[in-house]
């Protein structure tokens, strides 16, 4: 075996369908798309959401609703996921950077500690925002808390 005789596997290169080329080559005529109308000729492109002329979905269902553009958004992590850093990384405080060294969240993203589950170590955590048992229980271990 050398360069001049490799060659693809059996049936896995095919020729392209060469429409247009003449009568003689079977797939002449009008291409295979029909006769006239808009999708047969060239620069073919309605518009989106185009419905033939009846009044489009977009049209047709009333607004509703509305987008706070004061939103803030934050990654939800729970007491439990905090106690199993500890466990696994044996940290004393949990911050930012030890939370995305462990992906739990992005670099982007705003932190808000939850308090599902139970926390038995004592903990420094720094985040952007704390719920109310959150906070309890954290303190009640002797951690402290410190709002980014």
């Amino acid at each position: 075996m050398n360069l001049s005789n490799l060659r693809p596997a059996e049936g896995s290169v095919r020729t392209n369908k060469r429409l247009g080329r003449g009568q003689g080559s079977g797939k002449g005529g009008t291409s295979t798309k029909g006769h006239k109308g808009s999708k047969s000729r060239s620069g073919d492109k309605r518009k989106k959401g185009f419905e033939g002329g009846q009044m489009p979905i977009q049209r047709r269902v009333p607004k509703f609703g509305f987008k706070n553009i004061n939103r803030v958004e934050y990654k939800a992590i729970n007491l439990d996921t905090l106690q199993e850093l500890v466990e696994n990384a044996n940290l004393s405080v949990i911050d930012s950077e030890s939370l995305i060294k462990n992906g739990i969240v992005s670099k982007s993203d705003k932190i808000k500690v939850l308090g599902r589950g139970e926390l038995s170590a004592k903990v420094q955590v720094k985040a952007h925002a704390f719920s109310k048992t959150a906070v309890a229980a954290i303190e009640a271990k002797g951690g402290s808390i410190v709002k980014l």
